[in-house]
């Protein structure tokens, strides 16, 4: 029983101080955050992330995650942190990015990518780099968006009324929308009525009737438990891919040698793909549920998704006109949605012969 016991002991040293020496080896530290929680697709990615980085660098880059606001509560003060330095990588949506990069809001703009198969093909090129170059610039050269993903899958139209089939179906509809100009620019255009409602006060919004509709991905509105306030109708238009920038202190990513940096950017693209998958997953078991409570799910006709599209457009010169660098950010996705279609018809033609 002594041998047994000295035996666990000296094995306890023994891995204590393999920690010890990892941690003491570590010769890069990144401080990560995200202002969500760990059942969210940003957490999910931020754990490949930092598996992937940590392994493949050898322990030579440490990976600390801040999950919540414990380093920073809302977009500008936390891309003020990584301007800083204070924080290394953050996670964002357009919206909570919009106030310093205003451009990028274009990700919000309705009907532009197809499906999953276009937006990640987008994500991953030439788009991506052309709002990095956009953002180091405004930035002053401190915040670097190293890769877009996801968070939360699509934004889809969903109402306490009635089933949404055509843009003539949004009619007077009150439609919760953020503070923000573009998404109520949005809800005009089809005719409905843009209502902006902090997100915490929704539920309470859809009971008393304050509004009657949202713009929001299958995972929040069931998350949310929105169908108990009586949100009922889901029409699946698929309006806004919903964008997850990931941010990174230049100074930082900067001052590793390049072996690091690829690691890092590597890592990224790791977290990226994870991020893609997550929401796909989930959102199954978020659709089951909706339906098996009654809800209508409703999926648009082609005809009828681009008659959305056509009562959208008025919102894409609104963009380019009234945004800063409107018109550079919607020309770099339009441009890169038209090679990736192109790309996606050729690969899938190939594959169907």
């Amino acid at each position: 029983m002594l041998k047994k016991t000295l035996k666990s002991l000296a094995l306890a040293t023994l891995m204590a101080g393999t920690a010890l020496s990892a941690a003491q080896a570590a010769d890069y530290t990144i401080r990560a955050t995200a202002n969500s929680n760990e059942n969210d697709e940003d957490y999910d990615g931020l754990v490949v992330f930092k598996n992937y980085v940590e392994a493949a660098s050898n322990g030579a880059i440490e990976v600390e995650l801040f999950i919540g606001t414990q380093l920073c509560s809302n977009g500008a003060e936390c891309l003020q942190g990584v301007a800083d330095g204070s924080i290394d990588v953050y996670i964002s949506t357009s919206g909570g990015a919009s106030g310093l990069f205003p451009y990028v809001q274009v990700l919000d703009l309705p009907y532009l990518m197809a499906d999953d198969r276009v937006a990640e093909h987008v994500l991953s090129g030439e788009f991506t780099r052309t709002i990095r170059d956009m953002a180091l610039e405004d930035s002053g050269n401190t915040i670097r968006l190293m890769t877009i993903g996801n968070t939360g899958g699509w934004r889809n139209f969903a109402n306490t009324k009635r089933r949404v089939a055509e843009p003539a179906d949004m009619e007077g509809l009150k439609i919760r929308t953020v503070v923000a100009d573009l998404p109520q620019e949005l809800v005009k255009a089809l005719g409905a009525s843009p209502t902006p409602i902090p997100w915490p006060e929704l539920f309470t919004s859809f009971q008393t009737g304050v509004v009657e509709g949202s713009k929001n991905g299958i995972t929040d509105i069931m998350g949310m438990k929105f169908p108990d306030a009586g949100l009922q109708y889901v029409t699946l238009d698929g309006h806004a891919y919903m964008g997850a920038l990931w941010w990174m202190s230049n100074e930082t990513f900067t001052g590793m040698p390049e072996d690091m940096r690829r690691v890092v950017v590597d890592g990224f693209y790791a977290l990226q793909q994870a991020t893609f998958a997550s929401p796909k997953r989930k959102s199954i078991k978020a659709y089951e549920e909706f339906v098996a409570g009654g809800g209508d799910l409703y999926v648009p006709t082609p005809a009828q998704k681009a008659a959305f599209k056509e009562s959208a457009a008025p919102v894409y010169d609104w963009f380019k006109t009234n945004v800063d660098k409107g018109d550079m950010a919607f020309t770099a996705l339009t441009e890169a949605v038209a090679a990736a279609e192109a790309d996606i018809n050729g690969a899938r033609d190939a594959d169907l012969q």
